[in-house]
């Protein structure tokens, strides 16, 4: 093409100034002389000429950026979504609560006085709190509940298995009384002795001082009272204490989180006072607080004020400021043993923030494995992709080049071309993305952009160049040898260099991990939180050096196939042979395809080692396919509702025990409430051989074999429970009972820490053994716990599974291993697509000369596929096992345990058939190229046929 602004090299560069006839020109573009000035007609040509391939590269820019860009929004919409999920999950251990002493009320007299604005002083306590909490705090936690609660006083009835708390519960603004009751047996508690405006002072040392409370409907039929009957109550320095029922109470609504402040307020609270023990709680209303402040002594009586958060209020970016102003609250909080009224904080919600933000950037940094290895793989496939086109573009090039064009006018006009391609392409992506994330990240894009704008301009600068580049090949040997030599030294330093850029992020992975460190407050979505960009890119970096290592065996392997070849009969095998050794070579096609089938492996393998890790930790959880856990009223029917469930159709086994959590167990002079498990251990154990739980023989050392101490099976997450300890077993009023640990036991629920014994074993030793959980195993279960209802709750280990399985940050990285998994598959076919295509032009030039020698056009096809197959058989086989391998060295610093819930990684797992699709996917597409392309080229006439032979 001839530029008529533009001579030779060496004759410099003319301007259209430098021609009269196109002053006009001049004066409406003014270049630079340093300036490069591209020639827009062969922009427009080169374009037009090469649409397919452009519109192409467009569409997988258009692809991958919506991808990046989408991915980050979404992980930090779910961030959003774990941080609400975890606080709606925490019960309790998430409430801000203050406390503080009540003012003295002694008398003139030396006696005690009965303050009857006792509950305006609970209510200016409660707004003093909520003015301490702070703004930060004061704007993500409900409206306050303020209480007033008694010390555990026991129910003096011969049974030290029950006690009552007195409990008085105050609303926030407009709500001073509390959660709303309907009574229906008699009526709210008020004044016992005078009304309640009459100042009264009681003499010390004087009889009890009668209070009045309500019950819940539940806790009266427990306790056997109606309203007038008195409660014979003593505290722990056994001074009686007279309680008289006023009226029975039903809720309103008994999901308010008032009644969450008190346990046993509605319903008996089971084992909150150690084991065996049932507690009550007596609602005092405005009017009987006065009393109950001089039923009990002064330090018996305890205001307290409880911040519920609101989930809604949180996310993922808020969660940092919101714990660092809980950690300066209770920094500020008074000493729990000063008996003043200075305000004491305590709250777990720093700690549920930091774990659901561990969990929150362990997730993150798991998206960002997957997003390099995509992006790596994208990349690749762009640079294939630009490598093709410039191979359909080497003679315009080189006739540009010698007819005048300058390099940086051509690679001004490449770069014009390209940047454009690339800013089209990633605005469609983006918007795309906006389309299926709430916004977009154009960080994660940038390698994609850059990529696509550089590569064409510096390959096409370099293919101009070399069209006018008068090198000769050097006559001399040595010279030739040193030239080789060079640029192998240079291939294998970047080798090298990638090398110990791997095995550094391979140190860094093991050592560091990828879970995030305690105080690292890098945000979601970012990719990488920390310095763990490094250890991330392990399995990308890994991947490429294994790829570089394959390439360099593959010529070797094709070579020795060739001389086989050579000496057979068969001259097809020859052709092919022939034409695979001649682009075995070949860097980006291999590359593309064993990096793509490598870490899509390693997609699928994660994510199907998640997928057991899920199901592993429901059946630990639940211990069975269903776990029955009886309410207290109906313990005593638990063995006979095990018997029924037993004999239910598709139930293969059923087994009843006992469930007590905190117990009070002494383990080398520290003091540890671990969950006491109470259970047939032969049954137990044939119950978990049906499951796959592991075995635990232990259990055969359980059933006591004489007198002495109660063996045991131990568990514990930090060690403090071992095999080989004496404990001791704490209870009220009781002599502890002398335990052993002849074993280690699973954890049996969530929990870390459990001590489990046999139930006669234990019954020997005067504890109670009383069932109160039933563990049911079979097809059947879930029909069988269902038709068998009782009061209690009901685990099934389908719906356990079920909901972690749907857990924010479980399925959102489910759902990107799929994603990427997929993405990788298709990009690796493109890759061999645009690869078979840029060698289409050689391939068929050689099997066209072949075809006037008699060659018949189907067996043209085996020729082309003999060239396709060898890369692609060692992707196939090399990338699924690639990819598994790298999992199974990369699952434990992954820090998958911390979203499957398990408390030590799960076990890796192949999913072959993941892998077989993975090994099947480039094989279906050569099957499917080889007859399009001989298809396509079977149009040809003989005549060019001939020509092209010639």
């Amino acid at each position: 093409m001839s530029r008529s602004t533009v001579d030779s090299p060496a004759a410099g560069r003319s301007t259209p100034a430098a021609d009269p006839a196109n002053r006009s020109t001049a004066r409406r573009v003014r270049w630079p002389r340093w300036a490069p000035a591209p020639h827009w007609p062969s922009v427009r040509g080169r374009a037009r000429a090469d649409a397919g391939p452009l519109l192409l590269t467009a569409v997988v820019v258009a692809v991958v950026t919506m991808l990046a860009a989408a991915v980050p929004p979404r992980l930090r919409a779910t961030a959003d979504e774990a941080v609400r999920d975890a606080l709606r999950g925490s019960g309790g251990a998430a409430d801000l609560l203050v406390q503080a002493a009540l003012e003295g009320d002694d008398g003139e007299h030396g006696g005690r006085t009965r303050n009857p604005l006792l509950a305006d002083d609970v209510t200016a306590f409660r707004d003093r709190a909520a003015e301490a909490l702070g703004p930060v705090l004061g704007h993500v936690v409900r409206p306050p509940v303020a209480t007033v609660t008694s010390t555990v006083l026991k129910v003096a009835d011969g049974s030290v298995q029950r006690a009552l708390q007195l409990a008085y519960l105050a609303g926030g603004p407009g709500a001073d009384d509390g959660p709303r009751v309907t009574w229906i047996a008699g009526g709210a508690p008020g004044a016992s002795v005078a009304p309640l405006d009459e100042r009264i002072e009681v003499p010390p040392r004087g009889p009890p001082w009668p209070v009045q409370i309500g019950l819940s409907e539940a806790n009266a039929d427990a306790l056997g009272v109606r309203p007038g009957d008195r409660i014979p109550l003593r505290d722990d320095r056994s001074n009686a204490r007279e309680v008289r029922v006023s009226g029975v109470f039903r809720a309103v609504d008994d999901t308010d989180p008032g009644w969450r402040s008190v346990p046993g307020l509605l319903r008996p609270a089971a084992g909150v006072d150690g084991l065996g023990s049932n507690r009550f709680a007596g609602l005092l209303s405005r009017g009987s607080l006065p009393d109950a402040r001089l039923a009990v002594d002064q330090d018996q009586l305890q205001r307290t004020v409880w911040f519920t958060p609101d989930p809604t209020a949180f996310d993922s970016g808020s969660a940092g400021a919101i714990a660092a102003a809980v950690v300066n609250l209770k920094a500020r909080s008074g000493s729990s043993s000063r008996l003043d009224g200075s305000l004491k904080w305590q709250t777990g919600l720093d700690t549920v923030l930091r774990d659901v933000r561990a969990q929150v950037a362990t997730a993150s940094t798991q998206a960002s494995v997957l997003l390099i290895g995509f992006l790596t793989v994208a990349v690749l496939v762009l640079l294939l992709t630009a490598d093709a086109v410039n191979r359909r573009r080497v003679p315009a090039l080189a006739a540009a080049r010698q007819r005048g064009a300058a390099l940086p006018d051509i690679g001004a006009e490449l770069l014009i071309e390209s940047v454009a391609v690339a800013v089209v392409a990633a605005a469609v992506g983006l918007a795309a993305a906006r389309t299926v994330a709430p916004g977009a990240a154009w960080g994660w894009t940038l390698p994609v952009l850059l990529t696509v704008a550089g590569a064409g301009p510096v390959l096409g600068v370099r293919t101009a160049a070399d069209a006018t580049r008068a090198r000769a090949v050097p006559a001399n040997r040595a010279t030739r040898a040193w030239a080789r030599r060079t640029g192998q030294l240079r291939r294998a330093a970047a080798e090298v260099a990638l090398l110990i850029a791997a095995v550094a992020a391979f140190v860094a992975l093991h050592q560091r991990g990828l879970l995030p460190a305690a105080d690292d407050t890098a945000g979601p979505g970012s990719g990488q939180d920390g310095g763990a960009t490094l250890p991330a890119s392990a399995p990308t970096l890994a991947v490429l050096v294994a790829s570089l290592v394959l390439l360099r065996l593959l010529p070797a392997a094709v070579d020795v196939a060739l001389a086989r070849a050579l000496r057979s009969r068969r001259p097809l095998a020859v052709f092919g042979a022939a034409r695979a050794a001649a682009t075995a070579g070949r860097m980006l096609p291999l590359l593309v395809l064993v990096t793509a089938a490598a870490l899509a492996g390693f997609a699928v393998t994660v994510r199907a080692t998640a997928e057991r890790g899920l199901s592993d930790g429901a059946w630990r959880t639940v211990g069975a396919d269903a776990r029955v856990e009886v309410a207290p009223a109906a313990e005593a029917s638990t063995p006979e509702l095990a018997r029924r469930i037993a004999a239910a159709p598709g139930v293969r086994r059923a087994v009843a025990g006992r469930v007590t959590d905190g117990v009070r167990v002494r383990a080398a002079g520290t003091v540890v409430r671990p969950r006491l498990v109470v259970v047939d251990a032969v049954a137990f154990r044939r119950l978990r051989s049906g499951t796959p739980l592991p075995d635990e023989p232990a259990l055969d050392r359980l059933p006591a074999r004489g007198s002495g101490d109660v063996p045991v099976l131990v568990g514990s997450d930090d060690g403090g429970l071992r095999p080989g300890m004496a404990l001791d077993l704490l209870r009220d009023a009781a002599p502890a009972v002398r335990l052993v640990a002849v074993g280690t036991a699973a954890a049996i629920g969530l929990t870390g820490d459990v001590v489990l014994v046999d139930a006669a074993t234990v019954a020997a030793a005067g504890i109670p053994t009383d069932p109160n959980t039933v563990w049911v195993t079979g097809p059947g279960s879930a029909r069988a716990v269902t038709a068998n209802a009782v009061a209690g709750d009901t685990v099934l280990r389908a719906d356990v599974l079920r909901d972690r399985r749907a857990a924010p940050l479980t399925s959102g990285l489910l759902w990107l291993t799929f994603v990427t998994a997929a993405a990788l598959l298709a990009l690796g076919s493109l890759g061999l697509v645009v690869g078979t295509t840029a060698a289409a032009p050689d391939r068929w030039q050689t099997v066209t000369r072949l075809r006037t020698l008699g060659l018949r056009p189907r067996d043209t096809r085996w020729i082309v596929a003999g060239e396709l197959l060898p890369p692609v058989a060692v992707a196939a086989l090399g990338g699924p096992l690639l990819g598994a391998s790298l999992a199974w060295l990369t699952l434990d610093p992954l820090g998958l345990r911390v979203l499957t819930g398990q408390t030590t990684g799960p076990a890796p797992a192949l999913p072959w058939w993941g892998l077989a699709l993975v090994a099947g996917v480039p094989l279906v597409t050569v099957a499917v190229v080889v007859p399009v392309e001989s298809a396509l080229r079977r149009r040809r006439r003989l005549s060019e046929v001939l020509r092209i032979a010639t």
